[in-house]
C-alpha cells in the first residue's frame, strides 16, 4: 500500500459499517487520505461483496463472485476479518 497523501493522511478510520451510507462515507475519508480499515465478519465478510450482478472479472476476464457494488463503496480501504462477538476480536478493534 502506498503512503497516503491528502488532508486526512494523519487520521486512521475504523469502518465497521455495511451496505451503503457508512461504507460510502468512510470511502470519502479514504479518498482524502485517511487510513481506512474495514472490519468484516469471519466467513462471509461484508454481505455486499456478493451482491450483483454486475460482477467483476478476474485478470483473465473470467467472471468472479466479486460484486461491483462492493468495490464501488469500498475503495481506498484495507480490510480485516475480525469476530467482534469474541473477546479477542473486541480487543483487536480497541487496539486499532
Amino acid at each position: 500500500m502506498k503512503t497516503p497523501t491528502g488532508p486526512l493522511s494523519h487520521i486512521k478510520v475504523l469502518d465497521l459499517s455495511r451496505v451503503l451510507a457508512g461504507p460510502w462515507a468512510s470511502q470519502l475519508l479514504g479518498d482524502l487520505g485517511a487510513d481506512v480499515v474495514k472490519i468484516e465478519r469471519p466467513e462471509i465478510g461484508d454481505e455486499t461483496r456478493h451482491w450483483g450482478p454486475p460482477y467483476l472479472a478476474d485478470g483473465d476476464g473470467l467472471p468472479t463472485s466479486d460484486a461491483a457494488y462492493f468495490f464501488c463503496c469500498n475503495r481506498n480501504k484495507r480490510s480485516l476479518t475480525v469476530d467482534i462477538t469474541k473477546a479477542e476480536g473486541q480487543a483487536i478493534v480497541r487496539q486499532l
